[in-house]
């Protein structure tokens, strides 16, 4: 007794779906601005080109198993050599992961992520590599991840005690500093996600100001000092300003 060959004859369309259907996911992803959450701007182009020919890939494998189908005869395996775990579990894979792509929307890393790294990595500045240092920049210009580049160069905090502060973050709320002090952070991107990494300062609140749930991105506006935290003198903002702002369309930095 011989096993049908129709679950063979499908096989080909599984693959042409699983090609097809990740080509439209990556464009899908740089058609709806999510791609940013993802990979880094430099890459867009070629997830553009891929997805592109991908599909591409697709419709031509289909037209050609269109035209097969006419013309050859079916081959009918034998029985006692099938492999249950070669055909089509690889194509299958790749279509259920692309159409869980296409349900479900990547998600902006957060405090959660941030904090299993610790106040000590976030402090440090060892992953954020020095670019151009622009000494003629006024502090109040610099970004989050302006001030850690130039801390990275120039460690000493005294050094910028007095210098205005404005910079855009999300809210973290380490366990082991006091309840005058948050975090801002933001997450750096360097090539795609699965590399992003915390960077952030402390922000010393005065008497009053709110102190923010997690994950709320503010606009802090104030003057940098020296404090000591978890033991060691750090760079800390201290905020005359707290403003709530939307998540940023691009929430990470480069």
């Amino acid at each position: 007794m011989t096993k049908s060959p129709t679950p063979n004859k499908l096989l080909p369309w599984l693959d042409v779906l699983a090609i097809t259907a990740w080509g439209v996911l990556m464009l899908r992803y740089w058609l709806n601005g999510k791609l940013n959450l993802l990979i880094h701007p430099n890459f867009f182009s070629l997830v553009v080109l891929g997805g592109v020919a991908l599909i591409a890939l697709g419709l031509l494998k289909a037209k050609e198993l269109w035209r097969s189908r006419r013309r050859q005869r079916d081959v009918i395996p034998n029985p006692q050599h099938i492999n249950f775990f070669a055909p089509g579990w690889g194509s299958s894979l790749l279509l259920i992961t692309a159409i869980l792509g296409l349900i479900i929307t990547p998600q902006v890393f957060a405090s959660d992520k941030a904090l299993q790294r610790g106040v000590t990595d976030l402090l440090s500045t060892s992953r954020v590599q020095p670019q151009a240092f622009r000494a003629s920049i006024r502090p109040e210009e610099r970004s989050l991840v302006d001030w850690v580049r130039t801390l990275s160069v120039y460690p000493e905090p005294d050094s910028y005690t007095g210098q205005k502060v404005k910079v855009q973050g999300f809210v973290i709320h380490p366990p082991e500093i006091g309840k005058e002090y948050i975090f801002v952070a933001r997450f750096v991107l360097t090539c795609c996600a699965a590399d992003a990494y915390p960077i952030g300062l402390p922000v010393k609140l005065s008497t009053g100001q709110e102190r923010y749930s997690p994950d709320t991105w503010l606009e802090i506006e104030g003057k940098m000092m020296t404090e000591t935290i978890s033991g060691k003198r750090q760079l800390t903002i201290a905020a005359s300003s707290l403003k709530k702002i939307p998540q940023p369309e691009n929430p990470y930095s480069y």
